[in-house]
């Protein structure tokens, strides 16, 4: 077997990346992403399950095929048939593809937290079993389950840096299920969701939750302190953000399925502590006609051909009356729109002193639209000092260009801002 790839290497994601790229042939980036990320995920329980199994056999009195010994170490059990090694037998056959998907049924079936996530769709006859074998052979040389790989938070790295690029190559698309890192780091530092209920409307992959138990983690929290709740609309986007969650041992409320969060709000009766989202901008066909008695219009019924103002009023319906603080991202249209009421819900927000900051970012942060957006910082009881007036950061000529269409903020123009 080929030398393991250390997990220090600078630049180690993206010679990964390079490397899968090549892989994927002619197949949709939309598409491919679902194979590499299930095959990632595949990988990190095989390798966690192998790790606590050699722990166990080391132990006088422990039983290495006792279920309990695993789930009580927050540890997916995995079965025979689906653990790496046996997978990395078939990785040249033309069964590899059923192989895999047998691995996921089984690991759906012995983990109930996985049900309905897994990817189990590589049989399929146009994914390239060749290519498909190949990955399977790229990925057995990749540390992510193992107990140092975990200090250094090895497979976070490489599925956050996976999601980006793949966010990247789809352009337009990409967007619906990622924001930009240096996005949410910025959000979750004005915020700073220390401890409390932490809620995401349209939560995408799960970003915003896991860079608010990074949050936590670099200030000595303790992420007992926090919990979970998100809702996402989009199928195959929810299973990334329950399989980003497992991989790093969040345990987050999801719900049991997607669903639209204006038609089928999952967590009705929620006060959060917390809310960070990075609604899609400018929704015109989200069926506004048909919710305008809806209790959750405080502020005015908002536009039946744009969702901006419907987002900003569910999750203001959501906040904890006494300690909620919610962080968003709006197109900047948001800011003077007066057309369909806009401009009078706005101003009800203002006299009702909701909002507290609006931060004007910098353009070209997000793969997916070049509109220029802006940060809403709204938040309930505010300090009586500070209630009447609302602070504006221009923040539009921060960030540095990391290619010909994205630019980035780096640390220190987060903390600028924040």
């Amino acid at each position: 077997m080929a030398k393991k790839e250390s997990s220090t290497t600078l630049g180690y994601e993206d010679k990964l990346w390079q490397a899968a790229d090549k892989l994927r042939g002619s197949m949709d980036a939309a598409e491919y992403k679902h194979v590499v990320l299930g095959l990632i995920f595949l990988k990190y329980v095989s390798d966690a399950f192998e790790t606590r199994q050699k722990q166990l056999e080391k132990e006088e009195l422990a039983d290495p095929e006792d279920k309990d010994e695993y789930i009580s170490e927050n540890v997916f059990w995995v079965p025979k048939e689906a653990r790496w090694e046996e997978i990395l037998k078939h990785a040249n056959t033309p069964e590899i593809g059923q192989i895999i998907d047998r691995a996921m049924e089984a690991i759906e079936k012995e983990n109930q937290r996985l049900k309905n996530v897994l990817n189990k769709n590589y049989a399929r006859p146009e994914l390239d079993k060749t290519r498909l074998g190949e990955l399977v052979t790229l990925f057995t040389n990749l540390e992510i389950g193992t107990d140092k790989a975990k200090e250094i938070d090895m497979l976070g790295r490489v599925y956050e840096y996976f999601l980006s690029k793949f966010a990247s190559a789809e352009g337009k698309n990409g967007g619906e299920f990622y924001t930009p890192a240096c996005i949410v780091k910025t959000l979750v530092s004005m915020i700073e969701p220390f401890n409390g209920k932490v809620y995401d409307p349209c939560c995408g992959s799960g970003g915003m939750f896991v860079q608010s138990y990074k949050f936590v983690k670099e200030h000595q929290g303790n992420l007992r302190d926090v919990s979970i709740y998100g809702q996402e609309r989009n199928h195959t986007t929810w299973k990334l953000a329950k399989m980003n969650l497992a991989i790093r041992q969040i345990d987050g409320n999801l719900g049991d399925r997607n669903s639209d969060t204006f038609f089928n709000d999952l967590h009705k009766t929620l006060k959060a502590d917390y809310i960070l989202a990075n609604p899609p901008f400018n929704i015109s066909d989200w069926g506004g006609d048909k919710l305008k008695d809806d209790v959750r219009w405080k502020y005015g019924i908002p536009p039946v051909g744009n969702a901006n103002y419907a987002w900003l009023q569910h999750m203001i319906h959501h906040l904890n009356p006494e300690t909620g603080v919610a962080g968003t991202v709006l197109a900047n249209g948001a800011l003077a729109s007066d057309s369909s009421g806009e401009g009078e819900i706005r101003k009800n927000m203002i006299e009702g002193r909701i909002i507290e900051c609006i931060v004007a970012m910098p353009s070209q942060l997000f793969y997916a639209t070049g509109i220029p957006c802006s940060l809403w910082i709204m938040r309930k009881n505010r300090d009586e000092s500070t209630r009447d007036k609302i602070l504006f950061i221009d923040a539009r000529n921060l960030g540095t260009m990391v290619d010909r269409k994205v630019k980035e903020l780096t640390d220190e123009d987060i903390n600028k801002i924040a």
